[in-house]
């Protein structure tokens, strides 16, 4: 039997702490994921619905966005990924009664583990103006709401239509063609907060911002790089690929502030021999201070130039350009900067160095740690420098690795949500559509912020996601989110952003991965893209929570005949009715997507192309692959103070709280934790156990104060702390980004500590 959700928010005053673990996965995972999904779903239901996860036949995960191989283990899901679908595919309903019952001040009071653990919304939900809470509204009403907030606006670029990562493909095409017959760019979506600086950094240097690598790939490298990762709590399932690389003879190296379990040792619950012992996956741990991946990659790649007969020279003389210009750079890397920007020692550079040389094929992967920094863009360019010297794009076994964090945020690019769109994919649009697209720019995440802020902006329409939540400096987006004229979300569950909102506000209650989706035509699929740029299908399998849910294409189509009306000649009816016809328009505007139809009815779908990875062909401005030299940067803590990064605990999927616990790093029972090196809590006065107020410390002399984190001291390298968000994105200021990419750097936030 499924259990009711909690009455009240449990206390989280006293979290318990032990040592961290050392190994991944495992017989606790599998009793855990048991457990969460027995809590949520019932017996019968979870086996129903788990073995359809990321199956050929079945729905794709609306997790993290790893690939699936060809062939597929029964039970071919992680932890994570079973309380993900756990969450979705739950028992418990949000009625309209429950709104009745809990006004918006009892909402914003409530915890996000909270309002999560509430179940599914099972109607459209209105908050009028003026209002305490939300009551039931028609759908008929709630799109005639929305139409006349758009269409009362003095211009369409007064309106932000937000896009999460579990966006379908079709939905996002259908989303960003209505914003833009609407007339405005303002697109901004959540890779803007994550791997944005990773494409602005590929499509400058290879032309694509997408990964170069496949699943296949993986397996066949001699060394596999993660840098800036937990793959063990953020991407579980990659575990299982380094492993059969590990057994194929690869060598890994962990570049991370903080020791990972899932790095260290990867018990495979798929096999009764991996449970037991496992398999120990790294070979080399750098324990880098935060922010000094720039500054390591420099000082490699000055090594690798230096050693005879290391650079791929026919490589670089055929497909690149800028070789001497970084040739120049790299000749100023300097021992005892590096060391001191990275808190490494020589000899470990010097071992990674030779394992560098030792590799033909070499990959190198990464995420937050290195995307949401000042200098991130930078660092990514100079990871690429390393693979360009050794010839290690194009090439099997090798290439560039961004992990995405969220289901289908990289194929919702590739289907246009973004704000800064390429001119010849807006010419394709019109050319189908017969619409004339605005040309210029929008706003991205932190743009939307500022404009909600500065009055420039009086609509939010997000499809999906946790907007309020997800983003930087609490107090400055909540403010912000105040002043809209009516925020919109389309959503399964509860979350912090339904009780932050506008004068007006909706909750639109949308069909999940796991639901069956039935339109006019008969039953419906959806398509994703992972993380290394397959297509496949998403068939749900499971009766909606509510007769009263609409799938996200129907929405977006209601939502357009209702704003545009007749001028409109897009078939907003005809796109609802039946998804085929939407993908046949995609077919036509995007290429790589040619007889999509068809290809997506395959049971293994189809792969992009990708013209670094197929034929060593870039399309970049100057038709090769291009090395940067960009200034060395890396963070600079004055005394008394360290640097701290927000991450996520394991029971945690982005904002979405699953649990208190995070049990690889040894804390139950709490989340307002802080993790200090003992040797910087000693100098700082900080006793484990101790609770303090985190104070962060920028250049605007604002004071953002997260109170009440219990000290832990924790193996993190020196001058480094780690707490988790969306508590800390309080002290991430809104104009602290990531050159050129505008990230927010929430990997690099300078913090004092004064009692609680």
């Amino acid at each position: 039997m499924a259990t009711k959700p909690p009455a009240g928010d449990p206390v989280q005053d006293a979290p318990q702490v032990a040592p961290p673990q050392h190994a991944a996965a495992g017989l606790p995972a599998i009793g855990h994921t048991l457990r969460i999904a027995q809590q949520q779903m019932g017996v019968a239901r979870t086996a129903r619905t788990l073995l359809k996860l990321n199956q050929k036949n079945g729905f794709d995960c609306p997790g993290c966005a790893w690939p699936e191989g060809d062939k597929r283990h029964t039970a071919e899901f992680c932890e994570n990924g079973a309380k993900a679908v756990a969450e979705e595919a739950t028992l418990r309903r949000v009625t309209p009664d429950f709104f009745a019952e809990h006004p918006l001040a009892d909402l914003a009071g409530r915890s996000g583990y909270w309002l999560g653990q509430q179940g599914r919304i099972t109607e459209p939900m209105y908050l009028p103006e003026g209002a305490d809470r939300y009551e039931a509204v028609p759908w008929e009403r709630a799109f005639e709401i929305i139409a006349e907030e758009l269409t009362a606006l003095g211009s369409p670029d007064e309106a932000l239509f937000y896009t999460s990562g579990r966006t379908s493909n079709e939905a996002a095409f259908l989303f960003q063609l209505f914003a833009r017959e609407f007339g405005t760019n303002n697109l901004p979506d959540c890779s803007n907060m994550c791997h944005e600086s990773s494409g602005s950094a590929l499509n400058e240097t290879i032309g694509i911002g997408k990964g170069s690598v496949s699943l296949e790939d993986l397996h066949q490298a001699d060394l596999i790089i993660v840098a800036g990762q937990n793959p063990g709590t953020n991407h579980p399932r990659m575990l299982s690929a380094l492993e059969k690389a590990k057994t194929s003879g690869a060598k890994i190296i962990s570049v991370n502030p903080l020791p990972e379990a899932g790095m260290e040792r990867f018990k495979n619950p798929q096999s009764p021999v991996g449970m037991l012992k496992g398999t120990a996956l790294n070979d080399l741990f750098l324990q880098i201070r935060i922010g000094g991946d720039q500054a390591l990659f420099r000082l490699l790649n000055k090594l690798v130039i230096e050693t005879g007969g290391a650079v791929d020279e026919a490589f670089v003389r055929e497909h690149t350009h800028g070789y001497e210009e970084l040739v120049a750079a790299a000749g100023e890397a300097d021992w005892a900067e590096t060391l001191t920007a990275t808190g490494l020692t020589r000899p470990e550079i010097e071992q990674a160095l030779a394992m560098i040389l030792a590799s033909k094929r070499t990959i190198v992967c990464w995420a937050m740690g290195l995307t949401q920094h000042k200098h991130a863009v930078a660092t990514i360019r100079e990871v690429v420098n390393l693979l360009l010297l050794r010839g290690n794009i194009g090439r099997p076994g090798a290439g560039v690795c961004p992990v995405r964090g969220h289901s289908n945020v990289q194929g919702d690019r590739t289907m246009g949500i973004f704000e800064r769109p390429a001119p010849a994919f807006l010419d394709a649009l019109d050319k189908e559509f017969g619409i004339t697209s605005p040309r210029g720019h929008g706003y991205d995440v932190v743009r939307s912020i500022q404009a909600l802020r500065d009055g420039k902006a009086k609509v939010l329409f997000a499809m999906g996601g946790n907007f309020v939540g997800a983003t930087p400096d609490t107090d400055v987006t909540e403010a912000a989110i105040r002043r809209a004229s009516l925020t919109v979300h389309v959503s399964t569950k509860l979350n912090r952003s339904h009780a932050v909102t506008g004068r007006r506000a909706l909750i639109l209650p949308t069909l999940g991965r796991t639901d069956k989706d039935v339109q006019a035509s008969g039953k419906q699929f959806v398509t994703v893209e992972d993380s290394m740029g397959m297509v496949h299908a998403s068939r749900g399998n499971l009766t909606p929570a509510s007769p009263h849910l609409l799938s996200e294409p129907a929405i977006v189509a209601r939502m357009a005949r209702a704003v545009l009306g007749a001028a409109s000649a897009t078939p907003w009816e005809e796109f609802e009715r039946d998804y085929a016809a939407i993908r046949d328009r995609i077919s036509r505007v995007i290429p790589g997507f040619e007889d999509f139809n068809a290809r997506a009815a395959r049971p293994e779908g189809f792969r992009l192309p990708h013209a670094p990875r197929d034929e060593r062909r870039f399309p970049t401005k100057t038709g090769k692959a291009n090395f940067t030299a960009a200034p060395v940067e890396y963070p600079r803590i004055p005394e008394g103070r360290l640097l701290l990064q927000t991450l996520r605990s394991h029971d945690q999927y982005n904002t979405t709280i699953y649990g208190l616990d995070d049990r690889y790093r040894g804390i139950t029972g709490g989340r307002r934790v802080v993790l200090v090196n003992p040797e910087d809590a000693a100098e700082l006065g900080l006793a484990d156990g101790a609770y303090t107020d985190l104070v962060g410390e920028w250049k605007d002399g604002v004071e953002r104060r997260a109170p009440g984190f219990r000290v832990v001291h924790y193996p993190t390298a020196r001058g480094c702390a780690a707490a988790y968000y969306p508590e800390t994105n309080v002290l991430v200021p809104l104009d602290s980004t990531a050159d050129t990419s505008n990230t927010p750097a929430s990997k690099s936030v300078v913090v004092r500590f004064e009692p609680a």
